[in-house]
């Protein structure tokens, strides 16, 4: 590929079109392709091959594959000993999937130290969709019967692709976070992806691997291609998390 070129996709193009991870730019990180269109065929051949789209309001739609990834992986999740009190003294309870139209929308909104997000309307109904198909999935936090935070994301086979979260009560979204460590540990999932690595991620003990690395996981991971459906079967306790 000629150096600062990337691929464009048109939108009769098949949905797997994309060029290969290692082809993306450097600088900017991760940037591999323009284009296309978010079917729901285009996402989920995107993200079996750890790609993802991320781009602002009036932009073309970008597609990204960074180096290195943030994920977290089984026993990764650092959980202090203060969010450990807060865990046991809690009165939330975690649900699943039964209102993802408002999690996200939520994650969507702008924050209250920056601008608004990448959340765009076109990408509220592409994952929307996919939560319809039952590929796209909400993990949310309730107290007193009100939605006070949550986290979506995609999930192909064992693999979880974290989108965003969001907390309106201190918190909330790391709830989400030691829900998701506890499916790791008991095997259900076998890598959350965090796309791009912070300093917040790193201090809960993320991992920083390879592009190389994360895109050979996903082929162990995500094969066969199939939707996640290992969710507890009833919303459970906050302080649960905490035994075992």
């Amino acid at each position: 590929m000629a150096a600062n070129r990337i691929r464009w996709l048109n939108p009769d193009d098949p949905p797997d079109a994309f060029p290969p991870v290692s082809a993306a730019l450097r600088e900017p990180d991760g940037l591999l392709a323009a284009g296309g269109d978010l079917s729901s065929k285009r996402l989920l051949a995107a993200y079996r091959r750890g790609i993802f789209p991320w781009y602002d309001e009036g932009q073309p739609l970008l597609w990204w594959a960074p180096d290195p990834r943030c994920v977290f992986l089984p026993g990764d999740l650092h959980i202090s000993r203060r969010l450990r009190r807060e865990l046991r003294r809690s009165n939330a309870e975690i649900r699943f999937n039964t209102a993802f139209g408002d999690v996200i929308r939520a994650c969507a909104q702008p924050r209250k130290y920056g601008p608004g997000t990448w959340i765009t309307p076109d990408m509220i109904g592409a994952y929307q969709r996919l939560h319809d198909e039952g590929w796209a999935h909400s993990i949310e936090i309730w107290l007193d019967e009100r939605l006070t935070g949550g986290l979506y994301g995609l999930a192909i086979g064992a693999a979880l692709f974290g989108e965003s979260m969001y907390s309106d009560t201190p918190n909330a979204s790391k709830y989400c976070l030691v829900l998701l460590d506890k499916l790791l540990r008991d095997g259900r999932l076998g890598l959350v992806d965090c796309q791009v690595r912070s300093s917040h991620l790193l201090t809960l003990g993320a991992s920083v691997i390879p592009r190389a690395d994360f895109a050979g996981r996903l082929d162990t991971l995500c094969e066969p291609v199939s939707r996640f459906e290992s969710w507890p079967g009833a919303p459970i306790k906050v302080l649960e998390l905490l035994a075992n």
